[in-house]
């Protein structure tokens, strides 16, 4: 069974930190883009971070310079650091992994969720 769980969420005030881990389970995840993304309430999921099988790295606007996204093949693991915080962080971030193959012209899409974990910056 693949699965991903996001663990180190929490409640920081202003300026903390704080790093987030997912772990894959079940397949390896070495082929993978993996992301992070958040959603705070009334508001839709936003992609916060990826990163490429390849270890090409993207990020929003609003993070850059503040979080780093990395991952870790043999553990089959990917982290999100965040420093900096700000209360507009604030929300329920997602791991994601996400795979698209071409076998014989048919094309497969693999993309799979992890439970989320919240993240509080308030003073």
């Amino acid at each position: 069974q693949v699965q991903l769980v996001e663990s180190g969420g929490g409640s920081v005030q202003p300026g903390g930190s704080l790093r987030l881990s997912c772990a894959a389970s079940g397949t390896s995840f070495s082929p993978y883009a993996m992301g992070w993304y958040r959603q705070a309430p009334a508001t839709q999921r936003e992609l916060v971070a990826s990163i490429t099988s390849g270890g090409s790295t993207n990020y929003v606007d609003s993070v850059k310079g503040r979080f780093t996204i990395a991952r870790d093949r043999a553990k089959n693991t990917v982290d999100l650091q965040m420093s900096s915080l700000k209360p507009e962080d604030t929300a329920v971030y997602y791991c994601n992994a996400v795979r698209v193959t071409t076998v014989h012209g048919a094309r497969f899409e693999y993309d799979y969720w992890g439970q989320g974990t919240q993240v509080t910056v308030s003073s």
